[in-house]
Protein backbone atom coordinates (compact mmCIF):
# COMPACT_ATOMS: atom_id res chain seq x y z
CA UNK A 1 0.00 0.00 0.00
CA UNK A 2 1.22 3.81 -0.96
CA UNK A 3 2.00 6.20 1.90
CA UNK A 4 -1.12 8.04 2.56
CA UNK A 5 0.29 11.82 1.88
CA UNK A 6 -1.31 14.48 3.61
CA UNK A 7 -1.75 17.69 2.81
CA UNK A 8 -2.82 21.13 3.63
CA UNK A 9 -3.87 24.02 2.11
CA UNK A 10 -3.19 28.01 2.96
CA UNK A 11 -5.67 30.03 1.36
CA UNK A 12 -8.82 29.08 0.74
CA UNK A 13 -10.23 31.01 -2.84
CA UNK A 14 -11.31 30.04 -5.83
CA UNK A 15 -8.83 27.80 -6.93
CA UNK A 16 -7.98 26.08 -3.38
CA UNK A 17 -11.47 25.36 -4.00
CA UNK A 18 -11.25 23.26 -6.85
CA UNK A 19 -7.77 21.48 -5.77
CA UNK A 20 -9.46 20.38 -2.64
CA UNK A 21 -12.00 19.00 -4.96
CA UNK A 22 -9.94 16.89 -7.08
CA UNK A 23 -7.85 15.88 -3.84
CA UNK A 24 -10.57 14.05 -2.97
CA UNK A 25 -10.10 12.31 -5.88
CA UNK A 26 -6.11 10.97 -5.50
CA UNK A 27 -5.89 7.48 -3.89
CA UNK A 28 -4.47 7.28 -0.34
CA UNK A 29 -4.33 11.24 -0.18
CA UNK A 30 -5.76 13.37 2.54
CA UNK A 31 -6.40 16.85 3.55
CA UNK A 32 -4.90 17.04 6.83
CA UNK A 33 -5.47 20.58 7.63
CA UNK A 34 -6.64 24.64 5.90
CA UNK A 35 -5.69 27.74 7.24
CA UNK A 36 -7.40 30.84 6.62
CA UNK A 37 -6.99 34.41 8.71
CA UNK A 38 -10.75 33.92 9.75
CA UNK A 39 -11.68 30.82 11.49
CA UNK A 40 -14.88 30.81 9.85
CA UNK A 41 -14.39 30.66 6.58
CA UNK A 42 -11.70 28.21 7.18
CA UNK A 43 -14.02 25.78 9.57
CA UNK A 44 -16.93 26.12 6.45
CA UNK A 45 -13.57 24.81 3.55
CA UNK A 46 -12.84 21.79 6.36
CA UNK A 47 -16.15 20.49 6.28
CA UNK A 48 -17.35 21.01 2.55
CA UNK A 49 -13.72 19.12 1.56
CA UNK A 50 -13.14 16.35 4.32
CA UNK A 51 -10.09 18.55 6.08
CA UNK A 52 -9.22 17.09 9.38
CA UNK A 53 -8.02 19.92 11.25
CA UNK A 54 -9.08 24.35 10.49
CA UNK A 55 -6.88 27.15 11.46
CA UNK A 56 -7.24 30.52 12.07
CA UNK A 57 -3.27 31.18 11.24
CA UNK A 58 -0.94 29.70 8.43
CA UNK A 59 1.78 29.48 11.45
CA UNK A 60 -0.39 26.97 12.99
CA UNK A 61 -1.26 24.79 10.03
CA UNK A 62 2.68 24.67 9.20
CA UNK A 63 3.03 23.67 12.71
CA UNK A 64 1.24 20.80 12.20
CA UNK A 65 3.49 17.60 12.57
CA UNK A 66 0.62 15.31 10.26
CA UNK A 67 1.13 17.42 7.37
CA UNK A 68 3.54 16.38 4.81
CA UNK A 69 3.06 18.84 1.96
CA UNK A 70 0.91 22.53 2.01
CA UNK A 71 -0.55 23.73 -1.22
CA UNK A 72 -0.01 27.71 -1.49
CA UNK A 73 -2.99 29.53 -2.73
CA UNK A 74 -2.70 33.24 -1.18
CA UNK A 75 -2.35 36.21 -3.63
CA UNK A 76 0.61 36.49 -5.86
CA UNK A 77 2.65 38.86 -3.68
CA UNK A 78 2.54 36.44 -0.45
CA UNK A 79 3.96 33.17 -2.20
CA UNK A 80 7.15 34.14 -1.30
CA UNK A 81 6.36 34.52 2.65
CA UNK A 82 4.51 31.53 3.14
CA UNK A 83 6.02 29.12 1.41
CA UNK A 84 9.37 30.38 3.24
CA UNK A 85 7.43 29.93 6.46
CA UNK A 86 6.19 26.08 5.65
CA UNK A 87 10.17 25.38 4.09
CA UNK A 88 11.22 26.40 7.63
CA UNK A 89 8.54 24.35 9.30
CA UNK A 90 10.03 21.51 7.34
CA UNK A 91 6.89 20.95 5.35
CA UNK A 92 7.27 20.52 1.61
CA UNK A 93 5.63 22.81 -0.86
CA UNK A 94 3.24 23.32 -4.02
CA UNK A 95 3.18 26.77 -4.28
CA UNK A 96 0.57 28.57 -6.89
CA UNK A 97 2.28 30.11 -10.25
CA UNK A 98 3.69 32.46 -10.03
CA UNK A 99 6.00 30.92 -7.33
CA UNK A 100 7.45 34.54 -6.87
CA UNK A 101 7.03 38.30 -7.72
CA UNK A 102 10.09 38.23 -8.94
CA UNK A 103 13.47 35.72 -10.21
CA UNK A 104 15.01 36.82 -6.28
CA UNK A 105 12.16 35.09 -4.41
CA UNK A 106 12.47 32.32 -6.25
CA UNK A 107 15.77 32.15 -6.25
CA UNK A 108 15.86 32.29 -2.66
CA UNK A 109 13.22 30.05 -2.08
CA UNK A 110 15.11 27.50 -4.31
CA UNK A 111 17.70 28.01 -2.02
CA UNK A 112 15.78 27.27 1.17
CA UNK A 113 14.11 24.06 -0.09
CA UNK A 114 17.76 22.77 -1.00
CA UNK A 115 19.26 23.39 1.93
CA UNK A 116 16.52 21.82 3.58
CA UNK A 117 16.46 18.79 1.73
CA UNK A 118 12.62 19.51 1.04
CA UNK A 119 10.69 19.15 -2.16
CA UNK A 120 9.70 21.96 -3.66
CA UNK A 121 7.60 22.57 -6.77
CA UNK A 122 5.67 25.45 -8.59
CA UNK A 123 1.87 24.90 -9.30
CA UNK A 124 1.96 25.11 -13.11
CA UNK A 125 -1.16 22.97 -13.94
CA UNK A 126 -0.55 22.67 -17.47
CA UNK A 127 2.44 21.24 -17.88
CA UNK A 128 0.95 17.65 -16.03
CA UNK A 129 -2.02 17.70 -18.31
CA UNK A 130 -2.67 14.86 -20.78
CA UNK A 131 -3.17 16.97 -23.52
CA UNK A 132 0.78 18.75 -22.91
CA UNK A 133 2.03 15.57 -22.36
CA UNK A 134 0.78 14.03 -25.73
CA UNK A 135 2.26 17.78 -27.03
CA UNK A 136 5.29 16.83 -25.62
CA UNK A 137 5.67 13.14 -27.07
CA UNK A 138 4.91 14.72 -30.93
CA UNK A 139 7.73 17.15 -30.35
CA UNK A 140 10.32 14.77 -28.97
CA UNK A 141 9.34 12.21 -32.00
CA UNK A 142 10.22 14.79 -34.20
CA UNK A 143 6.20 14.73 -35.75
CA UNK A 144 6.33 18.40 -37.11
CA UNK A 145 10.10 19.03 -37.65
CA UNK A 146 11.67 21.79 -36.08
CA UNK A 147 10.01 24.24 -34.21
CA UNK A 148 9.87 27.33 -35.97
CA UNK A 149 7.64 29.27 -33.92
CA UNK A 150 5.00 29.27 -30.90
CA UNK A 151 1.55 31.51 -31.14
CA UNK A 152 -0.32 31.89 -27.70
CA UNK A 153 -3.01 33.66 -26.64
CA UNK A 154 -4.53 34.15 -22.95
CA UNK A 155 -7.27 36.99 -22.87
CA UNK A 156 -10.76 37.10 -21.27
CA UNK A 157 -12.91 40.61 -20.19
CA UNK A 158 -13.00 41.13 -16.39
CA UNK A 159 -14.62 43.84 -14.97
CA UNK A 160 -12.66 46.77 -14.02
CA UNK A 161 -12.52 46.56 -10.29
CA UNK A 162 -9.13 48.22 -9.36
CA UNK A 163 -9.50 47.09 -5.69
CA UNK A 164 -9.64 43.25 -6.97
CA UNK A 165 -6.79 40.61 -7.39
CA UNK A 166 -6.13 41.11 -11.07
CA UNK A 167 -5.56 45.22 -10.59
CA UNK A 168 -4.11 45.71 -7.12
CA UNK A 169 -0.22 45.98 -7.04
CA UNK A 170 -0.14 45.00 -3.65
CA UNK A 171 -1.66 41.82 -4.64
CA UNK A 172 0.79 40.95 -7.73
CA UNK A 173 -1.74 42.28 -10.22
CA UNK A 174 -1.68 42.63 -14.12
CA UNK A 175 -1.88 40.35 -16.55
CA UNK A 176 1.30 39.64 -17.03
CA UNK A 177 1.88 37.32 -14.36
CA UNK A 178 -2.29 36.40 -13.98
CA UNK A 179 -2.35 34.69 -17.30
CA UNK A 180 0.65 35.98 -19.37
CA UNK A 181 2.54 33.02 -17.53
CA UNK A 182 1.06 30.41 -19.27
CA UNK A 183 1.92 31.37 -22.98
CA UNK A 184 5.48 32.30 -21.70
CA UNK A 185 5.40 29.01 -19.76
CA UNK A 186 4.61 27.14 -23.06
CA UNK A 187 7.13 29.05 -25.24
CA UNK A 188 9.61 28.06 -22.08
CA UNK A 189 8.86 24.49 -22.51
CA UNK A 190 9.24 24.38 -26.14
CA UNK A 191 11.71 26.42 -27.56
CA UNK A 192 13.71 27.07 -24.13
CA UNK A 193 15.02 30.63 -23.06
CA UNK A 194 15.29 33.66 -25.85
CA UNK A 195 17.83 35.56 -26.78
CA UNK A 196 15.91 38.33 -27.14
CA UNK A 197 12.76 39.79 -25.56
CA UNK A 198 10.45 42.48 -27.24
CA UNK A 199 7.50 43.53 -25.01
CA UNK A 200 4.95 46.17 -24.89
CA UNK A 201 1.93 46.74 -22.43
CA UNK A 202 -1.19 48.85 -21.81
CA UNK A 203 -1.70 50.44 -18.67
CA UNK A 204 -4.32 50.62 -15.71
CA UNK A 205 -4.15 53.78 -13.64
CA UNK A 206 -3.25 50.90 -10.97
CA UNK A 207 -0.02 50.67 -12.64
CA UNK A 208 -0.29 47.23 -13.69
CA UNK A 209 -0.70 45.76 -17.28
CA UNK A 210 -3.80 45.02 -18.75
CA UNK A 211 -2.51 43.75 -21.74
CA UNK A 212 0.46 42.44 -22.87
CA UNK A 213 2.34 41.64 -25.80
CA UNK A 214 5.38 39.87 -26.22
CA UNK A 215 7.85 38.42 -29.36
CA UNK A 216 10.54 36.11 -28.29
CA UNK A 217 13.70 35.12 -30.54
CA UNK A 218 16.07 32.67 -30.09
CA UNK A 219 19.30 31.37 -31.12
CA UNK A 220 17.51 29.07 -33.68
CA UNK A 221 15.79 31.57 -35.70
CA UNK A 222 12.20 30.30 -34.21
CA UNK A 223 9.86 32.41 -32.86
CA UNK A 224 7.32 33.47 -30.10
CA UNK A 225 4.04 35.66 -30.85
CA UNK A 226 2.48 35.66 -27.17
CA UNK A 227 -0.26 37.80 -25.44
CA UNK A 228 -2.13 37.94 -22.05
CA UNK A 229 -4.83 40.74 -21.77
CA UNK A 230 -7.93 41.59 -19.29
CA UNK A 231 -9.52 44.01 -21.46
CA UNK A 232 -11.15 41.63 -24.43
CA UNK A 233 -11.64 37.66 -24.69
CA UNK A 234 -9.47 36.25 -26.86
CA UNK A 235 -9.70 32.57 -28.54
CA UNK A 236 -6.88 31.54 -25.71
CA UNK A 237 -5.51 28.70 -28.77
CA UNK A 238 -1.38 27.98 -28.78
CA UNK A 239 -0.08 26.85 -32.03
CA UNK A 240 3.16 25.08 -32.79
CA UNK A 241 4.35 25.56 -35.89
CA UNK A 242 7.67 23.07 -37.78
CA UNK A 243 9.24 22.50 -40.93
CA UNK A 244 7.01 19.49 -41.42
CA UNK A 245 3.17 20.49 -39.54
CA UNK A 246 1.76 22.29 -36.78
CA UNK A 247 0.02 21.13 -33.50
CA UNK A 248 -3.20 23.32 -32.02
CA UNK A 249 -3.90 23.90 -28.10
CA UNK A 250 -7.53 23.96 -28.93
CA UNK A 251 -9.19 26.53 -26.11
CA UNK A 252 -8.06 27.03 -23.21
CA UNK A 253 -4.40 26.15 -24.21
CA UNK A 254 -3.31 25.87 -20.72
CA UNK A 255 -6.07 23.06 -19.81
CA UNK A 256 -6.88 21.98 -23.11
CA UNK A 257 -9.14 18.49 -23.33
CA UNK A 258 -8.25 18.63 -27.56
CA UNK A 259 -5.29 18.85 -29.66
CA UNK A 260 -4.94 18.81 -33.51
CA UNK A 261 -1.92 17.65 -35.59
CA UNK A 262 -2.14 19.20 -38.85
CA UNK A 263 0.50 17.40 -41.45
CA UNK A 264 0.71 16.15 -44.58
CA UNK A 265 -2.60 17.83 -45.95
CA UNK A 266 -4.56 15.73 -43.48
CA UNK A 267 -6.03 16.24 -39.56
CA UNK A 268 -5.00 13.93 -36.56
CA UNK A 269 -7.49 14.87 -33.40
CA UNK A 270 -6.19 13.94 -29.97
CA UNK A 271 -9.04 13.64 -27.60
CA UNK A 272 -7.19 13.78 -24.13
CA UNK A 273 -9.58 14.64 -20.93
CA UNK A 274 -8.08 15.75 -17.60
CA UNK A 275 -9.72 14.43 -14.44
CA UNK A 276 -11.92 16.45 -12.32
CA UNK A 277 -10.88 19.54 -11.98
CA UNK A 278 -7.69 19.69 -13.71
CA UNK A 279 -5.73 20.03 -10.29
CA UNK A 280 -6.02 16.30 -9.92
CA UNK A 281 -2.40 15.22 -12.16
CA UNK A 282 -0.04 17.77 -10.37
CA UNK A 283 -1.60 16.30 -7.19
CA UNK A 284 -0.29 12.67 -8.40
CA UNK A 285 3.21 14.27 -9.34
CA UNK A 286 3.79 15.85 -6.11
CA UNK A 287 2.56 11.93 -4.37
CA UNK A 288 4.87 10.54 -6.32
CA UNK A 289 7.67 12.62 -5.85
CA UNK A 290 6.89 12.33 -1.97
CA UNK A 291 6.55 8.86 -2.12
CA UNK A 292 9.98 7.80 -4.12
CA UNK A 293 11.84 11.05 -1.59
CA UNK A 294 12.38 13.24 -4.53
CA UNK A 295 12.64 16.98 -3.94
CA UNK A 296 12.04 17.93 -7.25
CA UNK A 297 9.66 17.20 -10.18
CA UNK A 298 11.66 15.97 -13.35
CA UNK A 299 8.48 16.91 -15.13
CA UNK A 300 8.86 20.54 -13.62
CA UNK A 301 12.32 20.87 -12.16
CA UNK A 302 13.37 23.93 -10.53
CA UNK A 303 15.89 25.01 -12.87
CA UNK A 304 12.76 25.65 -15.20
CA UNK A 305 10.72 27.64 -12.85
CA UNK A 306 13.90 30.15 -12.32
CA UNK A 307 14.03 30.44 -15.96
CA UNK A 308 10.44 31.26 -16.15
CA UNK A 309 10.71 33.97 -13.24
CA UNK A 310 13.76 35.27 -15.34
CA UNK A 311 11.61 35.48 -18.20
CA UNK A 312 9.32 37.34 -16.36
CA UNK A 313 11.40 39.93 -14.47
CA UNK A 314 12.93 40.54 -17.67
CA UNK A 315 9.54 41.06 -19.38
CA UNK A 316 8.26 43.86 -16.19
CA UNK A 317 11.50 45.73 -16.68
CA UNK A 318 10.65 46.46 -20.54
CA UNK A 319 7.42 47.40 -19.79
CA UNK A 320 7.62 49.56 -16.61
CA UNK A 321 5.84 47.12 -14.27
CA UNK A 322 7.47 47.25 -10.69
CA UNK A 323 6.11 45.75 -7.79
Amino acid sequence: MPKKIHWGIIGLGKIANKFAADLQLADNTLLQGVASRSLEKATAFAGKYNSISAYDSYEKLANDPKIDVIYIATPHTFHFENTMLCLRNGKAVLCEKPMGINSTEVKAMIEEAKSRKLFLMEAIWTRFMPAIEKMISLLHEKTIGDIIQVRADFGFKAELNLESRLFNKNLGGGSLLDIGIYPIFLSLLVLGIPSDIKAMARMTETDVDSFCALLFDYESNAKAVLESTFEVNTPTEAFIHGTKGTIKLHRRFHQSNTITLFKDDSETVFELPYVGNGYFHEIEEVNNCLRNRVNESSKLPLDLSLNLATLLTKVQTKIGLQY
